[in-house]
């Protein structure tokens, strides 16, 4: 990222002025806010995972009471999901052009992954794999205590086609990536080290075209699933990073930080583990999504909230959000 933290701190309609600490009045989560804007600009290039996702919500029942077979009659839906998708559904309310790159199976579902893709006005590179399932994944969420969110339980098929993404078909569409201001990238991609390759080619193409790289590591347990040595490259390579604070504490071997105060404890290790000058937005509070910290390498720009809080709808919160940061970035620039 090339452009100085005072960049981000004009005021106009441009980007907000936003000094570290400044407070809510000037965070991206007041302009351009989390609903979208009126002037959509610049192009997103997203590279991702795209599923077939249930979810469902169980308002009267907490998991740790279930000692049983229970049959629950609540909320629930069937939708095209995935990061790629979940973010790119929320990126169209600020981006003039979103395109997707993933690879789905070739089942009854295929069109209606297309279908979506065209409703939400997404362009599709989706590469389909001649053969096989499209990847199905199963949320439930709990009941919480007071106002907290419940517990997320996520059942994602693990051999699904996005884990066999690959460099010659990310090359293939190295033109999208040359044109678009951003590609955005994930961490669930590093997982498969077929995918890993894929994304590592498309950072490569980006930095070679003078695109900008976002990423967004997840999963929350990423920490768990993969070393240090397999994560680190992509976040040295990436102009913006999202992650949550206790994430990537504990990627770096850290103990994971509690409080505003020990996450900017992290910094100076951050700074010393990841080389270049990426812009990082660190989610940190009680469930890790209520406030924000945006570093650059030795400089805090500001804190932040995001709004999250009791009687906020928390599934595709962290993309409204991503999505919102990303233009006020790349506004600011």
């Amino acid at each position: 990222m090339d452009a100085p933290l005072d960049a981000l701190a004009d005021d106009g309609p441009a980007g907000p002025r936003a000094a570290a600490g400044a407070g809510a009045a000037r965070s991206p989560a007041r302009w351009p806010g989390l609903d979208g804007v009126d002037e959509r600009r610049f192009s997103l290039f997203v590279v991702g995972d795209v599923r077939i996702e249930v979810r469902a919500s169980l308002p009267g029942t907490r998991f740790t009471e279930l000692t049983a077979d229970r049959l629950a009659y609540a909320p629930a839906r069937a939708m095209v999901a995935g990061t790629a998708v979940n973010l790119a559904r929320c990126a169209t309310g600020y981006f003039r052009r979103v395109s997707v790159l993933a690879k789905i199976g070739d089942d009854d579902f295929t069109p209606v992954i297309r279908r979506e893709l065209r409703r939400i006005g997404v362009r599709d590179r989706l590469r389909v794999e001649p053969g096989a399932a499209n990847g199905v994944t199963i949320m439930l969420r709990d009941r919480g205590r007071g106002d907290a969110p419940g517990t997320r339980l996520l059942v994602a098929e693990e051999d699904a086609p996005g884990r066999r993404l690959t460099e010659s078909e990310v090359r293939a569409a190295g033109a999208g990536i040359r044109r678009a201001d951003v590609l955005f990238l994930d961490g669930y991609a590093l997982l498969s080290p077929v995918s890993r390759a894929a994304v590592h080619a498309a950072a490569r193409i980006a930095r070679d075209a003078g695109t900008l790289v976002a990423f967004d590591l997840v999963p929350h347990d990423i920490d768990e699933r993969l070393a240090a040595v397999d994560v680190l490259p992509l976040l040295s390579v990436a102009d913006v990073v999202f992650s949550e604070a206790p994430t990537l504490a504990r990627v770096l071997g850290l103990p994971p930080p509690v409080g505003g105060r020990e996450v900017r404890g992290l910094l100076p290790a951050l700074d010393r583990a990841v080389p270049g000058r990426p812009l990082w937005l660190l989610r940190f509070g009680a469930t890790s999504l209520e406030l924000v910290l945006a570093h650059q390498r030795e400089r805090l720009l500001m804190e932040y909230p995001t709004g999250y809080g009791p009687g906020v709808e928390r599934a595709g919160f962290g993309d409204r959000l991503a999505s919102g940061e990303l233009y006020w970035w790349l506004s600011a620039r």
